[in-house]
């Protein structure tokens, strides 16, 4: 054989005792993996022979302790968030982990391990207590990204059912004190078919809790604190315990603050301008007068687009009215003095006597327009308007048009106005009546 012949054997021989070992590697690997893989741990072949043990006869369509006595079962909360509030619906919304505790005899198990922690595919396969929230409008439960659902059993049957909830819940809001209200908004809880004689609710200690504040959307609101109860329900279907958690809300003030309550002040202060503006200057006062006015009917209508159709006055109402009247009233001021003025231009008085005329005289009546310039019959007329004026007949009210109107015994019981200084007078009632009405205001709404 040939040197070339046997150089092919030996490389050929050399390859496949390399292939072969190879192969031999790759199943040592394969077998180890697959018997890490299959192997299970004495650990988890208990459990499994456990779970499987309680379930074989288990029946999840009856309460534990069915006819004995009743189920007993700890409720307890934690508050992740609470908001937005909504006035206009009336609902708040909030995030809660809900925690329920009860002792199910037929769980329970003798073994090595105390406990058992299992996730949602073991929820649907024993009997859960048939809780409702009894002023929920929706409610929605989290999957993302596994259904946020705990269960936990003990070897003494004791079990722990723990599930994140998210509820839009009603509450009936009072806004008689509008935006200065206070609000307690309940989550209110029961079972829906078991009564008091077969299942009872109880707080467990430190049953209800809140986690930090600084993600809560309570944008109008500061959280006060919360409360629970406990109370009997009485139906037709009988007896239910019911469980209250409160949460105590006050309102902030700022938005309305700024949005409404300043710009009223100041269009009331403004309509008090024109009382310092010439009587004669009529446009001014009247566009004046006018602005103002439709200014506080647009901040009135604005106000109310934050606050259901309630038939009652809120504090903001009562606010806003009282400012509109303020602005109305100042331009009726003005119609007024207008009136007065030209009133006070116009003789109103009887013609004077005209003993002084002669039967011969040919000159033209007193009442002709060439009498205007007459000095004589302008002195008899000023005389029969006091004469009248001083006998009471021109003056049946209290206000007089003539300072000899103050004297005289007819003035008994009446006050002598002088309708032409009405802007002096003007000047200090509005302003004067208006700081009134805000210490009443505030006080009483704030601290009584």
């Amino acid at each position: 054989m040939s040197p070339r012949v046997l150089a092919y054997v030996l490389l050929l021989s050399v390859l496949l005792t390399c292939s072969l070992s190879l192969e031999d590697e790759d199943e040592d690997y394969e077998d180890v993996t697959v018997s890490q893989m299959l192997a299970p741990k004495a650990q988890d072949t208990g459990a499994t022979q456990i779970l499987n043990q309680l379930l074989r006869e288990y029946d999840k369509k009856l309460r534990p302790d069915i006819g004995v006595r009743p189920t007993v079962v700890d409720v307890g909360l934690l508050v992740n968030s609470i908001g937005p509030v909504s006035s206009i619906n009336m609902e708040y919304q909030i995030d809660i982990i809900f925690a329920q505790t009860w002792t199910d005899s037929r769980l329970s198990y003798n073994g090595t391990m105390k406990r058992l922690t299992l996730n949602s595919n073991m929820v649907g396969l024993i009997w859960l207590p048939d809780t409702i929230f009894r002023n929920s409008k929706n409610a929605d439960s989290h999957w993302i990204t596994t259904p946020n659902q705990l269960l936990r059993i003990w070897n003494d049957g004791r079990i722990l059912y723990t599930l994140r909830l998210t509820i839009n819940a009603e509450c009936q809001l009072q806004l008689h004190n509008f935006p200065m209200d206070e609000h307690s908004c309940p989550l209110i809880f029961s079972s829906y078919g078991y009564p008091r004689d077969e299942m009872i609710y109880k707080w467990r200690k430190n049953s209800v809790e809140a986690a930090d504040q600084k993600s809560w959307r309570l944008y109008q609101f500061d959280f006060m604190g919360l409360r629970n109860t406990t109370d009997v329900i009485k139906t037709t279907a009988g007896e239910y315990v019911l469980m209250t958690v409160y949460f105590d809300l006050s309102r902030r003030m700022g938005y309305f603050t700024i949005q409404t309550y300043i710009p009223c002040i100041l269009t009331v202060v403004l309509s008090w301008v024109s009382f310092w503006i010439k009587k004669d200057a009529t446009p001014a006062r009247t566009a004046l007068g006018i602005t103002t006015v439709l200014t506080m009917t647009t901040l009135s209508s604005v106000a109310r687009t934050s606050l259901p159709r309630v038939s009652y006055i809120t504090a903001m109402d009562l606010f806003v009215t009282v400012c509109f009247l303020f602005v109305f009233a100042a331009l009726m001021e003005y119609a007024a003095l207008n009136y007065c003025s030209n009133s006070a231009r116009t003789p109103t008085c009887g013609e004077p006597k005209r003993s002084n005329y002669s039967v011969l005289d040919v000159r033209p009546p007193p009442h002709a327009v060439i009498a205007l310039h007459n000095s004589l019959y302008w002195q008899d007329f000023e005389d029969a308007c006091a004469y009248d004026c001083l006998d009471g007949k021109d003056c049946r009210s209290f206000f007089c048009c003539f300072e000899e109107c103050k004297g005289g015994g007819w003035r008994r019981g009446r006050v002598h106005l002088d309708l032409l200084d009405l802007d002096a007078y003007s000047r200090v009632f509005f302003p004067t009546s208006f700081l009134l009405f805000n210490i009443v205001y505030w006080v009483g709404y704030l601290y009584l």
